[in-house]
């Protein structure tokens, strides 16, 4: 099966999200080893990103939801934990 987004193939699924996003995944996570001076940069341009598209952020988590419900639906199977009771006070009512 081929992945095409925007008219290109991507090969791998990192080259799927990169596409998808426009931006490469580094400017989002990181890269290990950065400096202060590149991870200052790299914030300050995905900043600028994100004043351009202020939907990107909403987009990008309903992308991701689809896909996990699309590929990996267990991931979806939660079960509820109980909520914790509430305890009631008992005794007299403090005159107002």
């Amino acid at each position: 099966m081929r992945n095409i987004v925007a008219g290109h193939v991507a090969v791998t699924a990192t080259e799927f999200v990169e596409l998808a996003l426009g931006t490469p995944l580094e400017l989002w996570l990181g890269v290990e080893g950065e400096s202060e001076m590149e991870r200052a940069a790299r914030l300050d341009a995905a900043r600028d990103i994100l004043s351009v598209y202020p939907e990107l952020p909403d987009t990008v988590s309903k992308v991701a939801a689809e896909a996990i419900e699309a590929y990996a639906p267990e991931l979806f199977n939660v079960i509820a934990l109980p909520q914790p009771r509430r305890r009631t006070r008992t005794g007299k009512r403090a005159a107002a």
